[in-house]
């Protein structure tokens, strides 16, 4: 992603004293899990909803794991708050085993290295929202997977 405007330190005198506040064209995005792009889900290895809308600090998305799946273990420099709307299973943050259910939460910090794990008998269903779009736009997100 390349960022249309640059600034440097010799920029700083020019910060405004007020913000520009403009609505974006878009506020809402319709019925995400059917318009979700299929290629981060095959790349991620489980369905995954991307929810575009025009946030420049977090991102939500709409994960979904069936039973016995699991996620890739990876990790990333962004942290990761998950809701956990249907199922339960656990995740490996670490060293520790966090188990969850439906209605838990759960922090992935930052740089930790990470797996979600459905270990129930149904499918599981989560939403995550995490700050990588704010690091993305100041060039030093990262993701790495195992």
């Amino acid at each position: 992603m390349s960022h249309t405007t640059s600034f440097s330190s010799a920029d700083f005198p020019a910060v405004p004293p007020e913000l520009d506040v403009g609505l974006p064209d878009r506020l809402n995005h319709k019925d995400v899990l059917r318009t979700h792009a299929q290629a981060f889900s095959t790349e991620r290895c489980h369905p995954v909803a991307v929810v575009d809308l025009p946030s420049r600090a977090i991102s939500m998305t709409i994960g979904a794991l069936a039973p016995s799946q699991a996620t890739r273990m990876h990790r990333h420099n962004y942290e990761t708050l998950i809701y956990v709307t249907k199922g339960s299973g656990e995740s490996v943050v670490g060293s520790r085993t966090v188990k969850w259910q439906a209605g838990d939460a759960i922090y992935v910090p930052v740089w930790s290295w990470h797996q979600h794990i459905n270990t129930g008998n149904e499918d599981v269903v989560y939403v995550a929202c995490e700050n990588a779009p704010m690091l993305q736009n100041l060039g030093v997100a990262l993701r790495q997977e195992k």
